[in-house]
């Protein structure tokens, strides 16, 4: 029963993340496109007033008209909307998740002792530390000397990023650590939020409703997270995704996989800015593919030329039985898993035999099988597999 109600919060909690993730990055994206498409106000009122640009659009049967203004409006309305919960409700339920999975269950998901022998609860005040002093770390920057030069600010940041993906590889499993990964960067992004753009913005409307001029370095601080965070989006979305393939996180150079799709996902959102303003070169998409086909290519994994030996199925069953059944079956013996994950059963022979693509897969090619080598699966046993594969398929 405590598995079943771990599901269900599982998928309530991903649900909840989902929605939310859409409607911060839905919006963030939303406010980059309508920046970098402002004109110049056509009527000499509103440029008296202040307006610094305007945009007319149209969606869903009406008439939008947005404008900008350079400082503030001469007068406040009642009413002004923030948008804020979009991005604590995202953080919120990606933590929750983190701490459902791969912190109540760092024992599967989160501890690899082939990567690291480290105690479950070790692991997870380890990781937490991570998130936490990487917030710290990249704020710092940020205040310092270093985040007046966007330029050398940014190759600073890709080479702790760098470090960030390998030190975790060399702690945790493979989707432990890419999760890590992108725990870190949503937990940046929505730091930005909650402790430099909003706050930021307070004061600016306290100041205006108090007839102070406002000061010009809350708007800096938070356009700059504001561009930070809109290049972080791609790669904490990739991350996101990736746990479906473990060629990325299995992979022996799986945390070079994770900076080359994380420079890619921030090069792709470059141009996309640089296309909203009308200026996009070519260049960082045409990067960004030749990195990706690069990775592609680099991962593929190489062909069979022969087998050394035949293997039955009959040879074949034991191991499955004894390092796979754990969860793969229709009445799985491990705590962690009420049903089979993915609805995958290797009960009966006619079950392994129609499994077999996946079994070599996961097992052989991905090494990603059994989760965490949880039933300690050897290389011996990995050969025989591979061995039973061909043999089958000849």
């Amino acid at each position: 029963m405590e598995a079943y109600i771990v599901d269900w919060l599982n998928l309530l909690g991903r649900w909840l993340h989902f929605v939310t993730g859409i409607a911060w990055i839905g919006s963030s994206f939303y406010f980059i496109w309508l920046d970098n498409h402002l004109d110049d106000p056509r009527d000499p009122a509103d440029k008296d007033a202040g307006v610094g640009g305007e945009l007319w659009s149209v969606h869903g049967g009406g008439f939008y008209h947005a404008k900008k203004y350079r400082v503030a409006p001469p007068r406040l309305p009642e009413t002004l909307h923030w948008f804020k919960w979009e991005a604590y409700t995202t953080w919120l339920s990606g933590m929750f998740l983190l701490a459902l999975v791969y912190w109540y269950g760092a024992s599967v998901y989160l501890v690899d002792s082939s990567v690291a022998d480290l105690d479950p609860a070790i692991a997870v005040v380890i990781a937490a530390g991570i998130i936490a002093g990487s917030w710290f770390v990249y704020d710092l920057l940020c205040r310092s000397p270093l985040g007046n030069n966007d330029a050398l600010f940014a190759v600073v940041l890709f080479l702790l990023i760098t470090v960030l993906a390998w030190g975790l590889s060399e702690l945790f499993s493979g989707r432990g650590a890419y999760i890590h990964f992108g725990a870190v960067l949503g937990t940046i992004m929505a730091a930005n939020v909650f402790f430099v753009i909003i706050p930021g913005q307070r004061r600016m409307v306290a100041a205006y409703e108090h007839g102070r001029e406002p000061d010009a370095a809350d708007g800096i601080r938070a356009k700059q997270r504001s561009v930070h965070n809109t290049y972080f989006t791609l790669p904490v979305l990739f991350v996101m995704t990736s746990n479906h393939y473990a060629m990325t996180y299995s992979h022996e150079y799986s945390w070079l996989i994770l900076v080359a799709f994380s420079l890619a996902g921030a090069l792709i959102r470059v141009w996309f800015v640089a296309r909203h303003k009308g200026k996009a070169s070519p260049i960082p998409m045409v990067i960004a593919s030749l990195i990706l086909i690069a990775v592609a290519a680099a991962i593929a994994p190489s062909s069979r030329a022969g087998v050394v030996q035949s293997v039955s199925l009959d040879t074949i069953r034991p191991v499955i039985h004894s390092r796979c059944t754990i969860c793969h079956s229709a009445t799985p013996t491990h705590i962690a898993f009420p049903a089979a994950p993915s609805g995958v059963m290797l009960d009966t022979d006619a079950q392994i035999l129609a499994e077999r693509e996946r079994i070599h897969q996961q097992t052989v090619v991905l090494q990603a099988m059994p989760i965490g080598n949880l039933t300690n699966i050897n290389d011996e046993e990995r050969a025989l597999i591979d061995a039973w594969y061909y043999t089958t398929n000849d």
